[in-house]
């Protein structure tokens, strides 16, 4: 939710590497309003979100980023494989969802393994 944990990581010069799966909304937000509010999407969305690559990059940290699956395994080698604080910035499509998932209202025998599961 902010970035002052990426300051703190560089700062003490931590070999961590972060993921962001980037879809340009709360992505657990946008799939409960597909599948269980008819798709009245309201407040998930981010039309303004920062250069996430750019970011890491000010904080001296080391920014990459994926924007097609045939990047997706270099550009995850690379940051793996580099010293030091690497974001990897990867974007995906915001309609992908993501399971295990628990409706509202559900119980934790009661999980979503997958859309078919849903019926």
């Amino acid at each position: 939710m902010n970035m002052h944990e990426l300051a703190t990581a560089v700062e003490n010069k931590m070999d961590l590497k972060i993921v962001l799966l980037n879809n340009r909304h709360h992505g657990m937000v946008r799939q409960w309003q597909t599948l269980f509010f008819d798709g009245n999407y309201s407040g998930s969305y981010f039309e303004v979100l920062p250069d996430f690559v750019k970011l890491a990059q000010s904080f001296g940290a080391k920014g990459l980023r994926a924007t097609r699956p045939d990047e997706l395994e270099s550009t995850l080698r690379e940051g793996i494989f580099s010293e030091g604080v690497v974001l990897i910035e990867v974007v995906v499509d915001c309609e992908e969802m993501v399971y295990p998932m628990i409706a509202p209202g559900g119980a934790m025998n009661e999980m979503i393994l997958d859309p078919v599961g849903m019926a």
